[in-house]
């Protein structure tokens, strides 16, 4: 099959014999899980859909795929990835159902295993001649019964649907803290888009944020440097001062002597530099220009917002199902947002999100406006119900799904695809294990550090799923009795 860069640019995006055209921007994980399920499709092979994901980056792999911390139009790196990082999840859970990583794969790979099972995924699937690399997706306007798109390249094409999965850990998110802007503007402070690796920054740096990245930064950098503080939302006993890490509650101000003020009214003296771990905006430059999507944070409701969809930068609002946009400017299953909810595992809820996307847009009556609806309003009674009192704090709260949601939701998800796809049900075992992460990436840890986890791998994954199964229980067992020693006898 001839690469979509050999096909002539006017040719693209408009083969009259398809009955859809779907335009995807980004090819990372989840553009490529869309591409996949979309090509498998019968839709698409028998010639009436036709698909094309257009990507910024050289390969495939959005931010598992490495750049140097230069800036781009954007004023950030092209990805956020830092040298050392390895999953947070162990990869039987994180993999698309549809493709396994390799037999004895560390079961928390490092980041360039990540991508070279990207890289394989695409291969494998015939995926790269779908691809346009090196081009950017600069706008997107509903125009009377289409999707026009112009390229960086210059082109203009029309689409009957978009697929946005463009990534949400680009544009970094510098907190509103008096003083912190005076301290970026001279060097003082930088975010973790930058950072790449531990380098000696003064003899006390102070890094913002406890999510995965900053719990990393905080560790690597007490290698090089006297004393890390370490602000996270709400310190416990449980992790308190160990060695040079000193820990703190959030920072309420920066001021121009090196002096931090935290919020429980401590204070850090002779801060040299601070690292914001202190994650990313959702950030849809191309629905900007047309007005497609409402720079806000959306009024408190019932009702919903009557005709728009807003993007206040942490959550899309609203989107029936988590995907497609309720609101009257352009028909609400023409366009898809994938990947937006976050702490879950990534790569198969896209691959669910696919098979309901490919659902929509084969049957745009399958989505119930009424029933989506009241779906929204009930997710915002349980937000509220767990705190949130303003339309901030829901927006905030909004993606980040708790312990049952996820695999709900991919259940739901595949339920609702059925018609057109698999119904496949989230696993016991993904659940148990999911809840065991931190336990079990503490666990394979110490088995690197000792030497033992290649034996532990040895022929691991060469009869399938269920040799991952058994190893990662293995482990949750090793991770409960590794501090007793009696258990270990």
């Amino acid at each position: 099959m001839a690469s979509v860069q050999d096909v002539p640019l006017h040719l693209l995006g408009h083969d009259s014999e398809c009955e859809k055209q779907i335009c995807i921007i980004g090819a990372g994980a989840g553009g490529l899980a869309a591409l996949k399920v979309i090509s498998d499709s019968a839709y698409f092979k028998s010639g009436k859909w036709s698909v094309i994901a257009y990507d910024t980056r050289t390969n495939v792999g959005g931010i598992w795929l490495p750049a140097p911390p230069v800036a781009d139009a954007y004023n950030a790196p092209l990805t956020a990835l830092y040298d050392s990082l390895t999953t947070n999840l162990p990869h039987p859970i994180m993999a698309y159902t549809s493709y396994s990583f390799p037999p004895e794969t560390p079961l928390f790979p490092p980041a360039h295993v990540v991508q070279t099972y990207l890289e394989s995924y695409a291969a494998h699937f015939n995926l790269m001649s779908l691809i346009r690399f090196n081009t950017t997706v600069l706008d997107a306007r509903w125009e009377s019964t289409q999707w026009t798109v112009t390229l960086s390249d210059g082109g203009h094409f029309a689409y009957d649907h978009l697929i946005i999965a463009n990534g949400h850990y680009h544009l970094p998110r510098i907190p509103e803290v008096s003083g912190l802007a005076d301290w970026m503007k001279h060097g003082r402070a930088s975010h973790s888009a930058w950072y790449r690796k531990p380098n000696y920054l003064g003899d006390k740096i102070l890094v913002v944020g406890n999510g995965p990245s900053g719990q990393d930064i905080a560790a690597e950098m007490c290698t090089v440097t006297p004393v890390v503080v370490h602000a996270v939302t709400v310190p416990d006993a449980a992790t308190n001062d160990t060695g040079n890490l000193v820990r703190r509650g959030r920072p309420v101000e920066f001021k121009d002597n090196g002096q931090v003020v935290f919020n429980d009214g401590t204070v850090e003296n002779n801060i040299d530099h601070c690292i914001l771990a202190t994650g990313f905006h959702m950030h849809f430059p191309f629905l900007e220009g047309a007005s497609m999507i409402n720079k806000n944070i959306p009024p408190d409701f019932p009702p919903l917002p009557s005709g728009e969809l807003f993007n206040s930068t942490y959550h899309v609002f609203p989107l029936a199902k988590h995907l497609f946009p309720l609101q009257t400017q352009y028909p609400i299953t023409s366009v898809a947002f994938m990947g937006l909810i976050i702490k879950v595992a990534p790569f198969p809820l896209m691959e669910a999100q696919a098979h309901a996307i490919v659902r929509a847009f084969a049957d745009p009556s399958s989505l119930d406006p009424v029933a989506e609806a009241v779906d929204i309003i009930s997710r915002s009674e349980k937000i509220k119900r767990a705190g949130a009192s303003t339309p901030l704090d829901i927006a905030k709260a909004w993606f980040r799904f708790d312990r049952a949601d996820q695999w709900n939701y991919r259940d739901e998800l595949y339920q609702f695809a059925q018609a057109t796809g698999p119904l496949i049900k989230a696993t016991e075992w993904e659940k148990e294990l999911y809840d065991l992460k931190v336990e079990l990436r503490s666990a394979w840890e110490d088995l690197e550090k000792s030497g033992e986890s290649g034996e532990w791998l040895r022929d691991v994954g060469k009869n399938g799923d269920q040799d991952w199964v058994a190893l990662m229980y293995r482990v949750a067992d090793y991770a409960k009795t590794r501090n007793n020693p009696l258990g270990r006898l």
